[in-house]
């Protein structure tokens, strides 16, 4: 059983500064490179972190927010910057959030010394400085000089020890915000205690991505339904000609591994797919097949309808469920139909349902049931990385509940 942590209603921040790290790390679109960042693709992870915000702003702290943005390797990247994220963040808390394009030094602590109870502001992108990503110990104390409270709604980026996500809180007092501890709640409700029957649906295209995940949950009494670029490692571990589809040949050996596993395991239904959905090289001559019908030249690019109506079935039947990765090449109609209804299926069963990030939220969002799952995570790597049993060290760091 994990231990659980202290939240932000365990401490009084009346008056102090609190240094709340977030994942901000959206992109926008359109932007011309002139002061026009464009427009913001997805706004989610962002109204998920309002609450914690509000809430901190309710008791009287001074809110200073810290994020990333992509992947700057350590230098300032205009189209990276914060400004838009803080002024779109306006927007949802409903007061202004001004920004500094600085996260240290003279300009940062000006900014935070200035602030008054109640006040919001958004620091410059932490992963401008090399330190962030190194956990350089005398980084993560300017940024804990800053403040005098560590929370954290940042599950996003939870696996990483970087420096704003463990180097601070280990300097001052850190607990979960309520996003956090949302996260953790009903990841963990799946990992330690599901109501059965219990099913994971893992898709994507890397078998490499998932492979602990898929080790774990062969070993328990579950079901577990595989989709998308890593069902082709799976067939093509069974003998089956899948053309030429992606597939990961160097990982057939674990493939059949997990298969021997769930085999040799009590409870556990191993589901790949039986029919699918290809096309030739072009994006043409689409049709449904069965998985040993697949000619040279044609790509697998979903699940067909029987898999479909498999999988729909095995859903059904559930009473906690875990979906990460999309079961077909989701970025592409029409081959984004397996992955559309099975978001539909979630969002019409009676079960604990939980959907990793990326692309699987996004597929949530598009089938329109993002308010009919229980919950959409904000962190895909942190997600997988718990439901294959491993610690996040940005969550151990965090003060233990009494």
């Amino acid at each position: 059983m994990r231990q659980q942590k202290q939240t932000i209603r365990d401490i009084d921040v009346k008056g102090k500064r609190v240094f709340l790290r977030v994942d901000y790390n959206v992109q926008f679109l359109n932007g011309n490179g002139n002061g026009n960042h464009g427009t913001l693709l997805d706004d989610h992870r962002l109204r998920e972190s309002v609450a914690t915000i509000w809430a901190l702003q309710g008791a009287g702290a001074k809110v200073i927010i810290c994020s990333h943005r992509g992947r700057p390797n350590g230098q300032a990247v205009e189209e990276l910057r914060n400004a838009p994220v803080a002024k779109h963040l306006s927007t949802l808390v409903n007061c202004p959030v001004p920004s500094v394009p600085e996260c240290v030094g003279p300009v940062a602590e000006q900014a935070v010394a200035e602030m008054q109870p109640g006040d919001l502001l958004l620091l410059e992108n932490v992963r401008f400085h090399p330190e962030e990503e190194a956990n350089d110990p005398a980084f993560a104390k300017q940024l804990a000089d800053l403040a005098d409270v560590y929370v954290s709604d940042a599950f996003g980026t939870a696996h990483r020890a970087h420096a704003s996500v463990v180097g601070v809180p280990q300097i001052i007092p850190g607990v979960a915000g309520l996003l956090l501890e949302r996260e953790i709640k009903y990841l963990s409700v799946a990992l330690e205690k599901p109501e059965r029957p219990f099913t994971v649906i893992l898709g994507g295209a890397k078998i490499v991505d998932k492979i602990g995940i898929l080790r774990h949950f062969c070993e328990h009494d579950n079901r577990v339904l595989v989709g998308g670029g890593i069902a082709n490692t799976f067939l093509k571990a069974q003998g089956i000609d899948i053309g030429d589809s992606l597939v990961e040949n160097s990982r057939i050996d674990e493939a059949l591994e997990v298969m021997r596993l769930a085999a040799n395991s009590d409870g556990v239904r191993l589901m790949l797919p039986r029919d699918v959905i290809i096309a030739d090289n072009l994006g043409e001559n689409v049709r449904a097949v069965s998985v040993n019908r697949v000619p040279p030249g044609f790509r697998i690019l979903d699940i067909g309808p029987q898999t479909l109506e498999d999988f729909r079935e095995a859903l059904q039947e559930s009473k906690t469920v875990v979906w990460n990765g999309p079961v077909g090449f989701f970025e592409r109609e029409p081959f984004d139909k397996g992955t559309l209804e099975i978001a539909r299926v979630l969002g019409d069963i009676d079960a604990v349902t939980v959907v990793g990030g990326g692309e699987t939220a996004a597929a949530v969002a598009r089938a329109g049931v993002q308010d009919r799952v229980t919950h959409v995570s904000t962190g895909g790597g942190a997600s997988l990385a718990m439901l294959q049993g491993e610690p996040l060290p940005g969550v151990e760091v965090l003060r233990n509940a009494t």
